[in-house]
């Protein structure tokens, strides 16, 4: 862990100094307040680093995140006891995922429903700063902050505004050499905080941060929440796991090495577990910060754990001057915050992307941003499925021939029934349909030697159709792979295909 101990150094202290002001961002944006942000960076960035799976993964509060988590200060009407229970709850969640190695089945959720739900997650950003930017009291709905739009444009701070403009001028036009430098949210933070000060401006600021160390408070479970509670943990955690493992993906491609997702998801919910008891907001494996401790040099666990000790000693140096930050420039920062979520890979790509994959990924974007968040992945990765199943269908294909003898002659005593591609519940109907057709004959051979796989549902079909055969007195042959054999042996509890004759190839099965 000490090798390159001068890399890890620079690398968790150049991440620290980006964390610094979208931690704070994050705390005001949840509604829990800023310090709790910045407990959630020291916290989850230490524990995460020091248990977790992803040598150079720095964890934190992050965009998905702070959105849950303003959703339960909502829920509980403030009541901020209950919110940690539910970062409590969604901690132990995530070490139960790791137990249970869940971490492998992220991969396969299907890339429209990540679009759709991160561009979500970004548009929930930038509409629920609208407030905060104009220099009005922020709401943490989606909804309500759009039916509200109306008063809060004819109640503009002009001064909160200028600010938060200049901020993300700041933000989108900042040299590339000088941001390589220097972080731009940074910049916007350090630049904008001295000019209300010199201006004199009447922005609302951050308000006083403790500069001591947090008290410890374990979480408290009201039995009339319990439910809400529960449910709200299991989303933390749920997209937790999805934001941390795909920023783990992003650290493999740049570093060549391999992460351990399940070890990852333990030091994940180690260090949301402990977070709530000490009033922070949860986090996740942060993308961003992330890909600049890596170029800055980080190799390591250690870089995280140099991150953290960084913010810690911030907090105890400089909580005065933080505290005098204008919420401004925070919306500002969280809005460049939600417009880079927003995945422009697909969003380019919309006229090119085939029909299905496009309308899963709006489903999911519209559910996030109006409806809610988990139900959105939840619907979006049943609709994808549904989808592929129709695909797999389509392309799957039943064809009848008729045997032909040594002299090219058609033998209408045999017909064999070719099944190319996927033998599954989609699939099945189709065959039982082509079966009917072929009742004429006196021996039927089902060529499955171009099935890549068969499920009980075709199973199940076929055995069926092999007793509606016989009854008619129709010789059944199958030609089967190995595994397929042993598989159709293996369920066939009332011995159907005892006495069918199974082959390995076409030409023994017709002789």
């Amino acid at each position: 862990m000490l090798s390159n101990l001068k890399g890890n150094l620079f690398g968790g202290i150049t991440a620290a100094v980006i964390a610094l002001p979208l931690a704070l961002a994050f705390g005001v944006a949840s509604g829990v307040g800023a310090i709790a942000g910045i407990y959630g960076a020291i916290v989850i960035g230490f524990l995460a680093s020091l248990f977790g799976g992803t040598s150079t993964q720095i964890s934190g509060p992050t965009g998905p995140m702070t959105v849950v988590v303003a959703s339960a200060v909502v829920l509980f009407h403030g009541d901020i006891k209950s919110v940690m229970s539910v970062i409590f709850l969604a901690g132990i969640f995530q070490i139960a995922f790791g137990i249970a190695k869940v971490g492998k089945y992220v991969k396969y959720i299907p890339y429209p429903v990540i679009s759709g739900f991160m561009s979500g997650i970004g548009l929930i950003i930038i509409i629920l700063q609208i407030n905060p930017f104009l220099g009005e009291e922020g709401f943490g709905s989606v909804m309500q902050t759009l039916i509200n739009l109306p008063f809060t444009l004819s109640h503009i701070n002009l001064d909160s505004m200028y600010i938060a403009v200049a901020t993300l001028i700041i933000m989108f036009f900042t040299p590339k050499k000088l941001s390589k430098i220097v972080p731009t949210s940074l910049i916007a933070l350090v630049t904008m905080t001295i000019a209300t000060a010199v201006f004199n401006l009447d922005i609302k600021t951050i308000g006083e941060i403790p500069h001591s160390l947090p008290e410890f408070v374990l979480p408290s479970f009201e039995m009339h929440q319990i439910k809400n509670i529960i449910g709200m943990g299991f989303t933390l955690a749920l997209l937790g796991t999805i934001d941390t493992l795909l920023t783990s993906l992003v650290a493999d491609s740049m570093t060549k090495t391999k992460h351990d997702s399940n070890r990852e998801l333990i030091g994940q919910g180690i260090g949301n577990t402990f977070v709530s008891m000490i009033g922070g907001i949860a986090g996740a494996g942060a993308t961003m910060r992330t890909v600049i401790n890596i170029k800055s040099g980080g190799t390591t666990k250690l870089s995280g754990m140099i991150h953290s000790t960084t913010l810690l000693l911030i907090i105890l140096f400089f909580a005065p001057i933080a505290s005098q930050i204008p919420l401004a420039v925070l919306a500002g920062i969280l809005m460049k915050v939600g417009v880079d979520i927003l995945d422009y890979k697909l969003l380019r790509m919309m006229h090119l992307v085939p029909k299905h994959d496009l309308a899963v990924m709006i489903v999911v974007f519209v559910l996030t941003v109006f409806v809610d968040l988990i139900m959105a992945v939840g619907v979006g990765v049943v609709l994808a499925s549904i989808l592929i199943v129709y695909r797999i269908t389509v392309e799957s294909e039943v064809k009848i021939d008729f045997h032909k003898d040594v002299d090219d002659v058609v033998n209408k005593d045999i017909r064999i029934v070719n099944i190319d591609g996927a033998f599954f519940f989609g699939s099945a109907s189709m065959f039982e349909d082509k079966i009917s057709e072929v009742l004429d004959t006196k021996k039927i051979v089902i060529n499955c030697l171009d099935v890549p796989f068969i499920d009980i549902s075709a199973i199940f079909v076929l055995e069926e159709m092999v007793l509606k055969l016989k009854d008619l007195d129709i010789e059944v042959v199958l030609v089967l792979r190995d595994r397929h054999m042993a598989k159709i042996k293996r369920l066939d509890k009332i011995k159907v295909f005892d006495e069918i004759p199974m082959y390995k190839y076409l030409r023994e099965a017709i002789e």
